[in-house]
């Protein structure tokens, strides 16, 4: 039902709620609490830890006139806790100054200890008076554009006593496991008597989720078990001969993901293959090994590419790799003259071997005999966009490359429907990156040790979290560009962020890997698999915010040439937490072993997260669930499918929810 159907929301606070993203109750009831406040843990800020959230029982005396700094509108307020004073500051919020009077508050953000000068950074508040309710366990929700937390938590009580929508697991299923009622789960969620209520009702609501995720997997992909059409005349011999044309020997775990493609395509079953591997694994060996196996046998294949940087990497190294076959190139930012040509000589079956990016896939641009197609990761390529090939040539090999080590855990649920293969080794070769973790008052020398490297000719990456620093808690790509250039007037700095367009980035990219320019600042936009062999320093400001996957995967941008490689994680936090994550980091290479670190530590929501299922769990990002969460859910979907319970139902919410999603299903 609409918002409006609720008693005590009329129109203006329904435009409030939907700047929010929310316009009935069911969304209001699905928008889950980001953290809880425990009123009976309020803490003395002199004592809280640097970097650390607390909830601290104050008196605010004064609030500062708006004022600007740089691109920022900042207001702050004085306040006094017994005998310690100290300060809160709000970035780019200028109407907290308005909503803010002396008084009495119960203010719960980060704190900022520098000096013995105490801040807390962008604090949400109550305040504290004869009216104040507030007891027990209190729901924080995301905010944005002034929204109070009281209209939320207000909205969200009265809309659980209008509705609550319907569960998607089966009922007999819901009874044999033992389920808490969905309507349980949802008031406990945003109405917990304690943490281990609301931690019960959390794994309820993931369970749900990951449900109707899993039920729309096996619906979209449907039967993977397509009769092959395509016959491989390839021998064995002959791909030992070509893994030897090589300028290294493959490791062990090379040798067998090539086992594991050819026997696949020598199989009656058409091959939809996961290769994934560490950093530096050799994937791409192996690609090109499976390339092999196709034009050796008299077909076409086709490498696509996420950006035009790597596209034409990627071109560059297929033609060194086939000079026999003839090599094609198909991109965007071809000319008008380039596209038709290679078009025309494509269907002419005159092009071997295709290297792009999505241009492939125009309708336009038709194989003679496609047989095998490599897709990187981060292509994401889905069913729709898989069909698009299929129709192109008949029925071809897919093989799609992970960078990303994947837990086995949620790489058994997620892409259970796939053969994957896995590389567990590295060349030996390979020189291992020297990872330090850097406090600020080594800052300094680290910047000394840089322009000497530097002068060597070797090139750096600077990498910080976020590209606006609108919230005061992470370093800004933009301002930490300026601050360097400043600093370091020396060395010639490139930016990459998000926010730029696709040819800008790519221009950025090419520029770096031409070693026009020196260092490169960025947000975690970089680009898994560019290789500049000259990079070989990795600066990463407030590391202690990325998850141990996420900073292997920065780190793999260097170590990729013959000269030793550094990473420098920089971290102001004291928390023992935040830095034991970062000596995990720094006392192994292992990507998978610290992606199932990082799921153990951070919990299947926040290793999941968006970067790496899309949209797919946005409605329960903020739960705290473990991956038992997700067993269940699989579970659930395996025995609902196998006794064919509520199959319409399943069909028609799961397809509802996801099958706009699926051009971002790995297949």
């Amino acid at each position: 039902m609409k918002l409006t159907e609720l008693r005590g929301i009329g129109e203006r606070r329904a435009k409030d709620f939907a700047k929010l993203g929310i316009t009935t109750t069911e969304q209001l009831i699905r928008y889950y609490p980001r953290n809880y406040l425990d009123m009976t843990s309020r803490s003395s800020v002199r004592d809280v830890v640097h970097n650390e959230m607390a909830l601290v029982a104050c008196k605010l005396v004064y609030v500062e006139p708006l004022r600007t700094k740089g691109k920022h509108k900042v207001v702050r307020a004085l306040l006094e806790q017994g005998p310690d004073n100290f300060t809160a500051v709000w970035f780019n919020q200028p109407y907290m100054a308005e909503k803010l009077t002396p008084g009495d508050y119960l203010f719960y953000g980060r704190v900022q200890n520098y000096y013995d000068r105490i801040s807390l950074v962008n604090p949400t508040f109550e305040r504290l008076d004869a009216n104040n309710r507030l007891k027990g366990l209190v729901p924080v929700y995301p905010l944005r554009s002034g929204i109070p937390q009281w209209l939320v938590r207000d909205g969200v009580r009265r809309a659980l006593g209008a509705e609550t929508p319907a569960s998607l697991i089966p009922v007999p299923l819901q009874q044999k496991y033992r389920l808490m009622p969905l309507r349980e789960a949802f008031r406990k969620i945003h109405l917990p008597a304690s943490m281990r209520e609301m931690q019960a009702a959390a794994e309820r609501l993931a369970a749900e989720e990951y449900f109707a995720l899993i039920a729309a997997f096996r619906l979209i992909k449907g039967d993977r078990t397509q009769a092959r059409t395509n016959r491989y005349s390839v021998t064995a011999e002959e791909v030992g001969a070509f893994e030897r044309r090589f300028p290294f020997t493959f490791t062990d775990g090379q040798k067998a993901a090539v086992r594991d493609i050819f026997g696949s395509l020598k199989s009656p079953v058409r091959m939809n293959r996961l290769l994934q591997g560490d950093v530096g694994s050799g994937k791409t060996a192996v690609a090109l090994t499976g390339i092999f196996m196709a034009v050796k046998s008299g077909y076409q294949a086709v490498y696509l590419s996420p950006t035009e940087v790597l596209a034409a990497q990627n071109y560059a190294v297929l033609r060194r790799t086939f000079p026999d076959y003839r090599v094609g190139y198909l991109a965007g930012a071809s000319t008008a003259k380039e596209k038709r040509e290679i078009k025309e000589a494509l269907a002419r079956g005159e092009i071997d071997i295709l290297c792009g990016t999505h241009a492939v896939l125009q309708a336009d641009v038709r194989f003679a005999r496609l047989a095998f197609c490599v897709c990187d990761e981060q292509h994401r390529f889905g069913v729709a966009q898989r069909n698009l090939l299929s129709e192109k040539g008949g029925d071809p090999d897919i093989l799609v490359m992970s960078a990303t080590p994947i837990p086995r855990t949620l790489s058994l649920i997620f892409y259970g429907d796939l053969d994957v293969t896995t590389i567990p080794d590295k060349p030996a070769e390979r020189i291992p990156v020297s990872t330090s973790i850097i406090p600020p008052r080594k800052y300094d020398d680290m910047f000394v040790w840089i322009r000497g490297e530097v002068r060597k000719g070797r090139q750096a990456y600077f990498v910080c979290p976020k590209i606006e620093d609108d919230e005061g808690e992470a370093t800004a790509a933009e301002e930490l560009y300026e601050k360097l250039r400043t600093q370091l007037p020396e060395i010639r700095f490139g930016l990459l962020h998000g926010r730029m367009r696709e040819k800008e980035k790519d221009a950025t990219m090419s520029a770096f890997k031409r070693k026009e320019i020196d260092a490169l600042v960025a947000t975690t936009v970089i680009e898994v698999g560019v290789d500049v062999p000259d990079a070989t320093v990795m600066v990463i400001y407030d590391a202690d915010r990325f998850g141990l996957s996420q900073l292997h995967q920065l780190r793999g941008r260097v170590g990729r040439g013959a000269e030793k490689s550094y990473c420098f994680l920089l971290t102001e936090s004291n928390s023992e937490t935040a830095l034991e994550r970062l000596r995990i980091l720094r006392s192994t290479s292992d990507g998978f072993a610290l992606a199932e670190k990082d799921l153990e530590l951070r919990g299947s929501g926040d290793f999941l997260g968006t970067r790496q299922s899309g949209k797919f769990l946005s409605e329960i990002k903020n739960l705290r669930y473990t991956t038992e969460a997700i067993f269940l859910a699989k579970k659930l979907v395996d025995e609902a499918f196998e006794r064919r319970l509520d199959a319409d139902k399943i069909r028609l919410a799961a397809m509802e929810k996801y099958e706009s999603l699926k051009d971002v299903v790995l297949n």
